[in-house]
């Protein structure tokens, strides 16, 4: 039969360094990460280590900037995305006249344009972005991008 002795001193063990490595002393331990986080400072532990070296950084909970919708940006332009070949969002709804900014963060050329031609962005190279005005006609406006006509979207004019 087999002495639980050896598995007593081996929990002992580790109960020791883990104990040791959590010192009550108020000093904070050292690891062998190149930063270090002020004991002033708050972090969670979906932090980097990086971000929390940044006392200034705010948590999205702490921000007093209000979170622009996927089809405005932060400065309150209309804004419709292009990425993994689907426009963001499917359907816009906006006033007569008004400027929208297509942001392509594809990998290809795309289009915004209006199944009866009354807005076009023509093609928008990756990373690039162009802007169209609406048109003046209230109701349902679809548009497909015409490199890839799968590609399509509802602008409602209200």
């Amino acid at each position: 039969m087999t002495s639980p002795r050896p598995l007593q001193a081996a929990a002992a063990l580790l109960l020791s360094a883990a104990l040791a490595a959590c010192s009550s002393s108020g000093t904070p331990s050292t690891s062998s990460s190149s930063t270090s986080t002020p004991s002033n400072v708050a972090t969670s532990p979906a932090q980097s280590s990086a971000a929390a070296a940044s006392p200034a950084q705010t948590s999205p909970a702490q921000s007093t900037t209000p979170v622009a919708s996927p089809a405005q940006s932060s400065t309150g332009a209309l804004q419709v995305t292009i990425k993994n070949f689907a426009f963001s969002p499917a359907t816009l709804t906006v006033g007569p006249g008004q400027q929208v900014t297509v942001m392509n963060q594809d990998t290809v050329a795309h289009t915004l344009t209006a199944s009866d031609k009354s807005f076009d962005t023509g093609p928008i190279q990756p990373g690039a972005s162009a802007t169209f005005t609406t048109p003046q006609q209230t109701g349902d406006h679809p548009y497909i991008c015409t490199i890839h006509p799968f590609m399509h979207g509802t602008l409602t004019v209200g």
